[in-house]
């Protein structure tokens, strides 16, 4: 089991003009401190327009940053909005390879489409085709990491030439690939395309058993024809984060952010929104109460509360245990509090068997991956000569003129 922090940037209002330099200012001292625990991942999003839900528009810069104040966490685009209306695919390349380099090789590329208005109609993508869109850019986007040069593209979504697109990232042939899941038809979608699955959907670990079996089931099937140049058969899994002695203040700390969290996520899709005037938290504790039902939330409790549930979900096939520290308006010092009681009580029961553990999977899984890379189409390398010229933008008298 590995686990990993989460990152939506959430700045319930009211704001004052220090509001979001505070919360990335408090994120990074989060990752810092999760770094010298031996916490393994740290996942930013990327969203846009979503105020108060999330303010990480910009996440490789967010990233990059993390990356210069660490030294062994790994940093995860959780994810990276791939479809060409957000982002060029060229452009993803570039950046995952530079967080690749900047991180020393510890980047992670998950890779997602988005799922609100005010999102998907601010980049005029059609929601219908967004996960045709998303795939077909990906795969391309694994291209420009690995070929060089990239042969072009004629698709659906963009048209590019011929074109070296560096840096090349350290990681080879690429980063690990992952996609963004919240039920079990896209956990089929991740292991059909040989992805790693970015669960970020709240279930029990008896669901995650069966997403699980659904997705391994998948990856040893022919059904599996890898999307990248690499396999990353890997299942992790978003839970709630607030630790403490006594199981009732662990609540109190925690339980507000992490059924805001729920409560904003699903508002953002179905209700209505006036951009630059949102009410998210204000709506949030009109309905607290007797119209918003309590919720469950796994992972909020003591310390001996949390090894039974990561011991519970490892035993399910989840791979990594993904924290939802962040949420609402959790306090920043009672975050660095649950994050050094995991470090101290919990993590010491995982790390001894972890390395052993990935080692035996690793050994069970490879034939299957050898056979599901076999199966995979790759684009042939271009010859010197079917490399085309590219004109120069002007005459070379312009430059070198005689006389």
């Amino acid at each position: 089991m590995k686990f990993g922090l989460m990152y939506e940037l959430q700045i319930p209002k009211p704001w004052d003009a220090d509001s979001e330099y505070r919360i990335i200012q408090e994120a990074t001292e989060q990752v810092v401190l999760g770094d010298k625990l031996g916490i393994d991942h740290a996942w930013a999003v990327e969203h846009h327009f979503l105020e108060e839900y999330s303010h990480c528009s910009a996440s490789e810069v967010f990233l990059a940053s993390l990356a210069a104040k660490t030294e062994r966490i790994r940093v995860g685009f959780g994810i990276r909005q791939v479809i060409p209306g957000y982002n060029h695919p060229s452009r993803t390349a570039e950046a995952v390879a530079m967080l690749d380099l900047v991180s020393g090789g510890r980047a992670e590329f998950g890779i997602g489409e988005g799922a609100t208005r005010l999102e998907l109609r601010g980049y005029g993508i059609d929601a219908k085709r967004k996960q045709a869109l998303a795939l077909e850019a990906a795969e391309q986007i694994a291209h420009m990491m690995v070929m060089e040069p990239y042969p072009g593209f004629e698709g659906e979504s963009f048209s590019m030439p011929c074109r070296n697109v560096v840096p090349k990232p350290m990681q080879k042939p690429h980063p690990p690939m992952w996609m963004a899941c919240t039920n079990v038809k896209t956990i089929e979608t991740a292991a059909r395309n040989g992805i790693g699955a970015l669960a970020f959907s709240f279930v029990d670990p008896e669901e995650a058993r069966r997403w699980a079996d659904v997705y391994y089931s998948i990856i040893k099937s022919e059904q599996c024809v890898p999307l990248g140049h690499a396999v990353n058969a890997n299942i992790a899994l978003v839970a709630g984060f607030s630790l403490h002695r006594d199981p009732q203040e662990a609540q109190r700390r925690g339980i507000d952010g992490f059924q805001f969290f729920r409560y904003a996520v699903n508002a953002l899709v179905a209700n209505e929104t006036r951009p630059g005037r949102s009410r998210l938290w204000e709506e949030y504790e009109e309905l607290r109460g007797p119209d918003l039902p309590n919720l469950v939330a796994p992972g909020i409790g003591t310390p001996e509360g949390y090894v039974e549930l990561v011991s519970r979900f490892q035993n399910a096939g989840v791979d990594q245990l993904i924290f939802l520290q962040q949420g609402g308006k959790n306090r920043h010092e009672h975050i660095i509090e649950s994050l050094e009681m995991f470090g101290a009580e919990v993590l010491p029961h995982f790390a001894p068997e972890r390395d052993e553990r990935v080692r035996r999977k690793e050994a069970e899984l490879a034939p299957f991956i050898d056979a599901a890379m076999a199966r995979k189409r790759f684009l042939p390398p271009m010859t010197d000569d079917e490399i085309p010229i590219v004109a120069p933008s002007r005459e070379r008298e312009s430059f070198y003129r005689k006389g």
